[in-house]
This record gives C-alpha cells, sequence and structure tokens, in this order.
C-alpha cells in the first residue's frame, strides 16, 4: 500500500521517486532485476541545451545547476557541423536557440583546430561553449538513494500485469504480488503505452525507436578535448572516450517495439561510413556497439501530468532522448502537478491534455 506506485525505475521515475518520498509514500516498482537497464543505462552521455529544440531548452537550462551542484558535469563543448546540404539547417538552429542558448558560428580554421584531420566540405559551424559530459550512472544512482533515504520502496523483477481502480484506489498486480495505491505514475519509458493499455487509459501514442552507439578505436587516438560533434543535418554525432577512443552513433531512430534492443551491423556500418566522411581517421576496431530505445510522444515533447480521463493516472513519459539531461527541472515540475503545486516551469507544453 502506498500513496503512490510509479512503474519504472528508469531515471523519470528515479527523479520522482526521490522528489516526492518524505511527502507522500512511494512504491517504485521496476519490471527488470536492476533499475535502469534500458534507455538510463544505455545513454551517450552528454548535457547538450541545444539538444531538442526551443521545447526541450527550459528544461536542460534549468536543470544545470542541480547537475553542478552535485558534480555530474564535465567540460567538454559542442561542435555542430554543416557540409553544404546542411547549412540552413545550421542558420535555422541559430535562429531558433541563439537568445537563449550560447552558440558562436565559426569557420574551417576554427572547425581545423577543435577537429583535427576534419575532411574538405565542412566549412561551417556553431561552437556550443557549454555543453558538457554528463555522469548518468552517477545521477541515477543519486536519485534511487534519495528516495530510499525518505521512504520510497524499490521493488524490483515486478513486471505490472493488471491494474484496476476501485474504491478511489488502484488496485495493481504485479509478478512480484499485489500492491495498491491512490495514484499510478507511468514512467515505462518505452513501456509507456503498454502501462496505459493494462490500467484501462487510452494510450498516447508513444513510439519507442532504436538508438545505436558504437564504441571505436580510431588513429590518430582522439583527443580528449575532442568536442561532442554534431551533424546538423542529423546524421552522426561523436564524443572522445577514455584511451583515444570515441563513441559514434549514426543518429538513427528507428520505430520498433518495446524490448532489450540490439545494434544492427547495417547501422554500425553506415556509423562508421559517416565517420569516414568527416575525419581522416583510420577506423582501427569496433570494440563494442549498443543500442538503446528513446520513446516519443507524437509531438516529439514529453508528457508530464495527470490524464485527463482517468482518475489518478500520472503520466511521466515521452522523454525521447532528452530524460537525463532534463531529469532535475523534469522531476521537480512533475513532482509539482502531482503534489498540486505551482510549478516553477510552463507545464503548458507537456500536459496530456493535450492529446485529448
Amino acid at each position: 500500500m502506498a500513496d503512490v506506485a510509479i512503474v519504472g525505475a528508469g531515471i523519470a521515475g528515479a527523479g520522482l521517486a526521490a522528489e516526492i518520498a518524505g511527502e507522500v509514500s512511494v512504491l517504485l516498482i521496476e519490471a527488470e532485476d536492476q533499475p535502469g537497464y534500458h534507455s538510463t543505462g544505455r545513454s551517450a552521455a552528454f548535457w547538450s541545451e541545444s539538444y531538442g529544440g526551443p521545447f526541450i531548452q527550459p528544461l536542460t537550462t534549468a536543470s544545470r545547476q542541480f547537475l553542478e551542484a552535485e558534480g555530474l558535469l564535465r567540460e567538454r563543448r559542442g561542435l555542430h557541423l554543416a557540409d553544404r546540404s546542411g547549412e540552413a539547417k545550421l542558420a535555422a538552429l541559430l535562429a531558433e536557440l541563439g537568445g537563449s542558448v550560447e552558440l558562436h558560428a565559426i569557420g574551417r580554421d576554427s572547425i581545423e583546430r577543435l577537429l583535427p584531420g576534419v575532411r574538405p566540405g565542412w566549412e561551417r559551424a556553431l561552437l556550443e561553449p557549454s555543453c558538457k559530459d554528463i555522469d548518468v550512472a552517477a545521477l541515477h544512482a543519486l536519485y534511487l538513494a534519495r528516495a530510499r533515504r525518505s521512504g520510497a520502496r524499490i521493488v524490483t523483477d515486478a513486471r505490472l500485469t493488471a491494474a484496476e481502480r476501485r474504491d478511489g484506489r488502484w488496485r495493481l498486480e504485479t509478478s512480484a504480488g499485489e500492491m495498491a495505491a491512490e495514484t499510478l505514475v507511468d514512467a515505462a519509458g518505452a513501456w509507456g503505452d503498454e502501462v496505459a493499455r493494462i490500467a484501462g487509459v487510452r494510450p498516447l501514442g508513444i513510439q519507442p525507436c532504436r538508438r545505436t552507439v558504437v564504441q571505436l578505436r580510431v588513429d590518430p587516438p582522439a583527443p580528449p578535448d575532442l568536442p561532442l560533434v554534431i551533424d546538423a543535418g542529423g546524421r552522426f554525432y561523436f564524443k572522445p572516450e577514455a584511451g583515444g577512443r570515441i563513441w559514434l552513433s549514426p543518429h538513427d531512430e528507428t520505430p520498433c517495439d518495446p524490448g532489450d534492443c540490439a545494434p544492427e551491423e547495417l547501422d554500425v556500418a553506415l556509423a562508421i561510413d559517416r565517420l569516414e566522411r568527416v575525419v581522416d581517421w583510420k577506423v582501427l576496431r569496433v570494440e563494442r556497439a549498443w543500442a538503446g530505445l528513446r520513446s516519443f510522444a507524437p509531438d516529439r515533447l514529453p508528457v508530464y501530468g495527470f490524464d485527463p480521463a482517468a482518475e489518478g493516472f500520472f503520466w511521466c513519459a515521452g522523454q525521447g532522448g532528452f530524460g537525463i539531461q532534463t531529469a532535475p527541472a523534469a522531476s521537480a515540475l512533475a513532482a509539482a502537478l502531482l503534489l498540486g503545486r505551482e510549478p516553477k516551469l510552463d507545464p503548458s507544453a507537456y500536459r496530456p491534455a493535450r492529446f485529448a
């Protein structure tokens, strides 16, 4: 029995539990044997104010103070790189976010200093000095620890199998036993619509998409101060890792069913081909590859708030690839809405009622 049962112990559920535990009793229910196994544990681990567009930027920017205070950010810088086909998108990025995010237009000479070995044809870029690396595992562990200290109970191996609203409470059946709560929070990520269906709530159309990341050993080794390099045309991004390695993604978003997804060989090959079109580095070895799920609502914005047609059902879902970098502000926003308080950020763009 609890006031609030949160389904999903990834970054969304853990962050919300940390915010509200101590004021209400909380059950944090996780289907896997450990929290954060899917999307949270497979993040590319960067924090970029420009990533996600103008409706994500306020959440990202508002999260910075918390992340810095907890020592979870490290200097990186971001380089938004454009060839001729991407110059219009580079200009659109500057026009859209230049008033909110520090972005500096640079030319070929500066690009060569920041990205040694860059091939001809990449003549324009925007430098984003505020871009950081983020310690995802430490952030997730911090939220889980705070939730526990405040009295939240975390139950793993507890897949939700049935949910019914009766006498003002949700009666839940899970693989770990029966539970009950006044409020049911859907923080199930890729399984967001599935949890809604189990509870008899109309799904929102949340679509999981596969994102591939590959770790490469390259020659020459990537310098440790290399920026996060993002293609303005949305075809790749890469960043340095320990020992001169890089993490590289083809920026894929392949719709798929929720599950334990794995990288496709074609996506790995595509990522390497795109890298070789940007720099003259030699790829020595593919050391490992993995894939994670990014789950989007139809308008690609997160969903926070009570469902307008289902009593006691609260959405905390659809965070796409931005759930880590926005976690502090998003958790505070969701907690305010759940507890009936005035949030610090305008929640109107994220309310589930927009899909009514």
